[in-house]
């Protein structure tokens, strides 16, 4: 891979960060409501600062009616009262800066809650209409959908068109509660320049963009057709100069993006990555992929050659608040992830997957470029397979009950063993299995051999050992089904996916393991190491 190391300087510390994201509604409830609030977290900064973590994005704490987490949002200016005030969330910021922990928030530009005062004006008939997509039906009464456009909920056949009494239908490619913005319109670009401008001067130091490449529409909302280039609503050139215009903002403030952007062409991928647009993506290649050697290697090399004509920096992730729990998914026979293949009752072996995780966490914190860990990973916790009646996803409805839903991951933290509730709270919004106890932050902070204790042992080695981070990335010879590759200053990483144990490089030292050698000091499978040359 060798590309060369970019020039740093202080303003670029997201080149190398390590970012934990943090879905408050199951982080830590500080008012015993059941839902975790901005008290819970405050309260955890300690835990995050021991943890290691550079930063902190949060999932959206925006006013919401919450019909999809948070993700319809009501007021970009308020934090919903179920998780505290703006006051609050200051106070948060600046707590956590102190303790050298940056702040990250989210933003959903694609729709707002069909409750934000824009939508309830446009419904009443307003000249707020003009702001989202409204269109006369097909058909000889307006009974047909203005088009034929998919619903962006994997699995789901439902229409991403609503209806209304006066017979116009409106564009909502979520659910009929997030209806979409149309931002061929100035004001709604200046709304969000002004959103991101209050964010900012409120000490956030970045902005995770959701759902960053469905913006801009086709303006004659055509019917979809599979191929069609340009696509009328996913990754369209106008998009572009959106961000160039949000890019000029963020660096008023020296705040960084991140966008959330899934496609299959890298060189289009990159494009959102130039200096003067969003300074990072997400990379979904990886976070899908098998655990799978050559697959992962093809991962990475892929993800690697498409941020280096655009100088920006890959990220690595494993697990998010929509994706299956690591440990199981590597538990399974089928170890990538597709929303599509997403089923009740697929026989996961935990032990396994936890192994697989162990190694995965270090593989990742190794290559080139920052790193996002969901909360919970650090503590192993697996998918919890919820009863039917406390599902609240609508993934879970759209698909007719097929889907389990993401509500798996979301399930409530355990931070104490012998604590009500498993010391998250009040009685949580989500059930938690009665295993919880199990995976307690306390009980696993007392055990040398934990996944909490692996986590932080990881990053307090990223941290103060040299070669780690942002930079270039050189593949070693190894056997079939064992990746080997080397950093700078002499750092070596090791991961064993095959069936047998295999002998290591020669080197001079073990900085970190993802589980104990054989007698023989060789490498059992399913484990990563680092070492130093």
């Amino acid at each position: 891979m060798g590309q060369p190391r970019p020039a740093r300087n202080q303003s670029e510390w997201w080149r190398s960060a390590v970012i934990y994201q943090v879905y408050v509604r199951s982080f830590a409830d500080g008012d015993g409501d059941g839902t975790g609030d901005l008290a819970g977290v405050r309260a955890r900064l300690p835990y995050l600062a021991e943890l290691g973590v550079d930063a902190l994005w949060f999932n959206p704490w925006y006013l919401s009616p919450l019909a999809d987490g948070g993700y319809d949002v009501a007021d970009y200016r308020a934090i919903d009262p179920a998780f505290g005030t703006l006051a609050e969330a200051e106070k948060l910021i600046g707590e956590a800066r102190e303790l050298g922990i940056r702040t990250l928030v989210d933003i959903v530009p694609n729709h707002v809650s069909d409750q934000h005062p824009w939508f309830r004006a446009a419904l009443a008939g307003g000249p707020e209409r003009d702001l989202f997509h409204f269109r006369p039906g097909r058909g000889e009464h307006g009974e047909l959908p203005p088009n034929d456009w998919p619903s962006q909920f994997a699995g789901s056949a439902e229409p991403v068109w609503t209806r209304l009494p006066d017979g116009d239908w409106y564009l909502h490619l979520f659910t009929p509660e997030q209806p979409d913005l149309n931002w061929a319109h100035p004001a709604v670009r200046q709304e969000h320049e002004d959103i991101l401008r209050f964010w900012f001067e409120r000490g956030v130091a970045g902005v995770r963009i959701d759902s960053a490449a469905l913006l801009a529409k086709d303006p004659d909302l055509p019917d979809f057709v599979e191929g069609r280039d340009p696509n009328p609503y996913v990754d369209r050139d106008e998009l572009h100069d959106i961000y160039r215009s949000w890019r000029a903002v963020a660096d008023a403030y020296d705040g960084i993006f991140v966008g959330e952007v899934w496609l299959p062409d890298s060189e289009r991928f990159a494009r959102y990555l130039r200096p003067d647009e969003l300074h990072t993506a997400f990379n979904f290649s990886f976070l899908s992929c098998p655990w799978d050697a050559g697959r992962l290697r093809t991962s990475i090399d892929e993800t690697l050659a498409e941020h280096a004509p655009v100088g920006a920096p890959a990220t690595w992730v494993l697990c998010n608040h929509d994706v299956t729990r690591t440990v199981t998914r590597y538990g399974r026979t089928d170890t990538g992830f597709d929303f599509t293949a997403k089923a009740f009752g697929t026989p996961t072996d935990l032990a396994l997957g936890t192994r697989r995780a162990r190694a995965a966490a270090l593989l990742s914190l190794a290559l080139p470029g920052s790193v996002y860990v969901y909360q919970g990973e650090e503590l192993g916790l697996p998918e919890v397979e919820l009863p039917l009646d406390s599902i609240q996803d609508p993934m879970h409805f759209r698909s007719g009950g097929a889907d389990p839903g993401r509500d798996g991951c979301r399930v409530p933290l355990p931070w104490a063993a012998d604590a009500p509730y498993a010391g998250f709270g009040g009685d949580p919004w989500l059930p938690q299995p009665a295993d919880w106890p199990a995976y307690a932050a306390d009980r696993q902070v007392e055990d040398p051999t934990s996944m909490l204790s692996l986590y932080r042992a990881a990053l307090r080695v990223r941290r103060t050992e040299p070669g780690f981070g942002d930079g270039p990335l050189n593949w070693l010879p190894a056997p079939e089904g064992v990746l080997a590759f080397a950093r700078t200053d002499g750092l070596l990483c090791v991961v064993n996916l095959a069936d047998a144990p295999v002998e290591l490089p020669e080197h001079s030292r073990l900085l970190l393991g993802s589980g104990p050698l054989g007698a023989d000091g060789f490498l059992p499978p399913d484990t990563a190491v680092w070492l130093r040359a």
